[in-house]
């Protein structure tokens, strides 16, 4: 119960890696927003909804809420902390987990594609971040994990995706010099291939052999959250670094 007292919102929690990491989080003590665009079932080609993630997490014991939220619209995100802070208090943590990708070529991709994947992977990340950070920096207190990919590195399918987690690990790397006199950590995960939701629906032939689960994820994720910022920020955190520092889970 490392995390327990604690208040974090993850974005994209609805399934995949941001359910997992919402999971883990309960499961550690902190007090859950799952935060997400999918309320329904059938709202998505994929299955999961935040109210199921809820559930889950309530079925064990933790505590969490459903929060709908549009992480690309500042108001929506403006009343999501508003919403976690009448209801646990101040965010601790926030897991930007939320993210889109596309299979077009670039020379195939519509602007408004583009568009819409800067907007949910990068836009979003700032949004988040920017609305939480104030009452972060006035507590001197707080641990912010953000989304990368190996896709940052590795030339492979979308060039869309990749571009944004890319500047991701950058946005990470320049956020934790500038918080860290606040004792605010800021870190990036960086999953390889892992088996996910959108993976068995859009790539349901793909050979995952050997791919990385959203329950590893989420554990090490609750324990990179359970860090300060003197112990451990500023890094690009992939399976081996995070075996380095914490073991195997």
């Amino acid at each position: 119960m490392e995390l327990k007292g604690k208040t974090a919102i993850v974005t994209g929690a609805s399934r995949g890696l941001g359910k997992a990491m919402a999971i883990e989080l309960a499961r550690s003590g902190a007090s859950v927003a799952v935060a997400a665009r999918t309320v329904e079932g059938g709202q998505s080609a994929l299955p999961g909804t935040i109210h199921e993630t809820v559930k889950e997490i309530k079925k064990l014991g933790g505590k969490a809420i459903a929060v709908r939220c549009d992480i690309t619209k500042e108001q929506e995100v403006v009343n999501l902390v508003e919403q976690v802070n009448a209801q646990y208090g101040p965010v601790d943590i926030l897991i930007n987990n939320a993210g889109i990708a596309t299979t077009e070529s670039l020379i195939e991709l519509p602007v408004k594609k583009w568009d819409i994947v800067m907007q949910v992977n990068l836009r979003g990340t700032f949004l988040c971040t920017k609305a939480v950070l104030p009452q972060m920096v006035k507590r001197k207190s707080g641990n912010i994990i953000n989304l990368s990919s190996v896709l940052a590195k590795t030339i492979e399918y979308n060039i869309a995706y990749g571009a944004t987690k890319a500047a991701i690990e950058r946005f990470t790397l320049g956020l934790a010099e500038e918080v860290k006199e606040y004792n605010i950590a800021v870190n990036a995960l960086c999953p390889d291939f892992t088996v996910t939701e959108a993976v068995k629906v859009y790539r349901p032939h793909a050979d995952t052999s050997g791919w990385q689960l959203p329950e590893m994820w989420g554990k090490y994720a609750a324990l990179v959250a359970a860090q300060e910022a003197k112990s451990l920020t500023g890094r690009i955190l992939d399976e081996l670094a995070l075996k380095q520092i914490f073991g195997a889970v």
